[in-house]
């Protein structure tokens, strides 16, 4: 069976939230994903993709090895290395903007996610997704109130949606990883607004990186902007240390925290702060959001939409280089 998120339905409805389609799970449990898209033999594929996943394309992925992890957790600036690192990140950042320009109404995310896919592997580069814990493609695709990790699936997006696309790859044994939310024609006046507070929202989280910084920081200026423009910062998800490994620390926290650690020159890591309208539950909870059981696919509650944008960012002795910009 297809993983369908949604059908498209020509009344749009409104809400407290704005005027927009909601995404509900699918009506019938999901038991299978379609196959996945083939990656020739020449390409490197990443530690954690189960080397049978396109034969049954399910099942748990091999940890990443601890010996990949950089020592320290950090680049090892003017090496090799660096220059590995900064040029997955660039390509992972001009693959972002060809994938923004397919971001159209009538079109859908599987759509954009296979001519993607086939983008990245003419560079020479691996989809980091596409078999990560089993993830069955090869970008993440969230869509009005998906907060992440959306599946791409065959709903039309529609002229008053808003879609974040995520896209990592690995290239030459460094992985790039960055992230935008889109908006359609039509997206209304709310909607827009969430974009935009999302979107500075992370450059206030950058402004604050440099050596000998703590990462507490970072919280700090996201959250102290987000609430002073009315909005919501989710707590579910975090930022990373991103090198040979797709996933290790530092856990950068988007939310006010009390982390001790702080910044040197060498680390490597995203931003990525999804941010939320606001909603209060019957029982005075702000925000939160639930799984589908895709496994995946994380919303909001009640249907508020999310905005996320990322970046990969390296502190330098000097300050801090935006690697995707």
């Amino acid at each position: 069976m297809r993983a369908t998120l949604t059908r498209l339905t020509r009344q749009i409805p409104s809400s407290q939230f704005g005027r927009f389609i909601p995404l509900y799970p699918p009506k019938e449990q999901i038991t299978s994903f379609p196959q996945p898209f083939p990656v020739p033999a020449h390409i490197p594929i990443p530690h954690y993709v189960p080397r049978d996943f396109w034969s049954i394309h399910t099942g748990l992925s091999p940890l990443e090895p601890v010996s990949l992890i950089p020592e320290g957790g950090r680049i090892d600036l003017g090496t090799e290395e660096e220059l590995k690192v900064r040029k997955a990140a660039a390509l992972a950042r001009d693959v972002l903007k060809q994938a923004g320009e397919m971001v159209k109404p009538g079109v859908t995310t599987a759509e954009i996610d296979k001519r993607i896919h086939e983008l990245i592997i003419s560079k020479g580069a691996y989809p980091s997704p596409l078999g990560y814990s089993a993830f069955p493609k090869s970008l993440c695709s969230s869509v009005n109130n998906v907060i992440a990790h959306g599946i791409p699936d065959d709903r039309p997006l529609d002229s008053h949606d808003l879609v974040n696309l995520d896209i990592t790859l690995y290239l030459d044994g460094y992985h790039g990883d960055t992230s935008a939310t889109f908006m359609l024609p039509d997206l209304d006046s709310e909607g827009r607004e969430l974009c935009e507070v999302a979107r500075e929202a992370l450059e206030k989280g950058i402004s604050v990186c440099g050596p000998e910084v703590p990462y507490s920081q970072i919280g700090e200026a996201i959250e102290s902007f987000t609430e002073s423009q009315g909005f919501l910062v989710s707590d579910l998800f975090s930022g990373h240390g991103i090198s040979r490994v797709f996933h290790h620390p530092p856990w950068v926290l988007h939310n006010r925290n009390t982390e001790q650690d702080i910044m040197q020159p060498g680390d490597c890591f995203t931003i990525e702060p999804s941010i939320e309208q606001i909603f209060i539950d019957k029982d005075g909870d702000i925000g939160g959001g639930h799984m589908w059981d895709d496994g995946w696919t994380v919303v909001t509650k009640a249907g508020a939409r999310s905005a996320q944008y990322e970046h990969q960012v390296l502190i330098t002795p000097n300050g801090v280089d935006v690697l995707t910009r």
